[in-house]
């Protein structure tokens, strides 16, 4: 252990919680992280607990604060529900095919108009790198617009983005997110090391994701993307149960096997009663920088016919360009340029544009 991180330790070890013990020893100190002297954790208690702990915060970041190396002290609180034990050694029924429960009124995100996710249901399909795209061409078209990385597990927007800056939470209650290339945006990534694995339960991703819709400061935007995480699971389940969504976007390659897991997340939406606003075919195609030959690697226009089947609106197709992986590899997204592959995501923002959905 770094001498720095023995002397965060140390203070934390003074401080005590509600429960009389220190917060070193009461175990809820997670994700703690050092960069150029940045320091951020999150806390995670239990929700009847969250409102003592405003006072807490304060003394923890002063304290640290005032730590030679210490430059800025980010520390982000999240809360969960105590697990009840059962006397029962018998594991529990899972019931196949159950209905998500319905949130009757969604939290509605001050300040902004609309809220689309970008959802797919399988990884590797290119979710991430629609959502910066997406979020850069609507900028340049003039809207005001937020990203939020909601990929707790695998936050990939600080790097397509380009940006490395600790978000800073002044009052220890709010938190201010970062500028990147005319976007507002919030990534868990922000708050640690590049290869840090986050290793929370459901309860603790909940937490998180409502933390960055309700706690950070979006101000005024016309729209906030969600870069959402593969599956349907904990982070699909809250943001659609408990947050006014305008509507989703699905993703996917044209091949069977990717179309498959589209149409789950397509029926997860259906069934939290989330609009379907279209779906996108990434991959649809590619062009041979050397000789100019046109291949259908992974099929042609199943998203296409997909979106027919479906009685949806298909939204368009991106090429597999080796431009759009290195502009994203180097923070810098395509749809600043004005390529030829650059022109599928104006496109895409415009016809979101004209449908009154952007």
């Amino acid at each position: 252990m770094n001498d720095l991180k023995s002397k965060i330790l140390e203070v934390l070890a003074t401080i005590l919680t509600p429960n009389g013990k220190n917060m070193v020893s009461a175990d809820i100190i997670r994700a703690l992280s050092i960069s150029h002297g940045d320091v951020s954790f999150v806390i995670e208690v239990e929700g009847s607990e969250v409102s003592a702990f405003s006072e807490i915060i304060k003394k923890a970041k002063k304290e640290i604060n005032e730590i030679d190396g210490v430059s800025d002290v980010s520390i982000v609180l999240t809360s969960h529900v105590k697990e009840r034990k059962s006397v029962q050694s018998s594991p529990p029924k899972l019931t196949i095919g159950g209905h998500p429960k319905v949130q009757k009124e969604a939290n509605v995100v001050e300040g902004i108009d609309r809220i689309i996710a970008i959802a797919s249901g399988k990884g590797g399909v290119g979710k991430s790198t629609l959502s910066s795209n997406l979020a850069v061409a609507l900028s340049r078209k003039g809207r005001q617009v937020g990203l939020l990385d909601a990929d707790i597990y695998g936050p990939s927007q600080p790097r397509m983005m380009g940006v490395s800056t600790r978000p800073s939470s002044p009052d220890g209650k709010t938190i201010i997110p970062i500028q990147a290339h005319g976007v507002t945006m919030m990534s868990i990534g922000l708050m640690l090391e590049e290869d840090q694995a986050v290793v929370w339960r459901g309860p603790m991703l909940m937490g998180a994701l409502q933390q960055m819709l309700g706690q950070v400061k979006w101000g005024k935007l016309d729209i906030l993307i969600v870069d959402l995480p593969p599956g349907t699971g904990d982070v699909q389940l809250t943001l659609a149960q408990k947050t006014k969504v305008t509507g989703a976007i699905i993703i996917s390659t044209p091949q069977d096997i990717a179309l498959l897991d589209a149409r789950k997340a397509l029926n997860m939406f259906a069934k939290t009663k989330t609009p379907i606003l279209g779906m996108v075919e990434n991959m649809s195609t590619y062009i041979c920088p050397a000789c100019g030959n046109e291949a259908d690697l992974f099929g042609s226009d199943g998203v296409k016919k997909e979106a027919a089947k479906q009685n949806l609106p298909f939204l368009g197709q991106i090429p597999l360009d080796l431009n759009i992986r290195l502009s994203s590899d180097n923070g810098e997204p395509l749809a600043l340029s004005d390529s030829s592959a650059a022109s599928a995501y104006m496109a895409l923002a415009e016809k979101l544009i004209l449908g009154n959905m952007a």
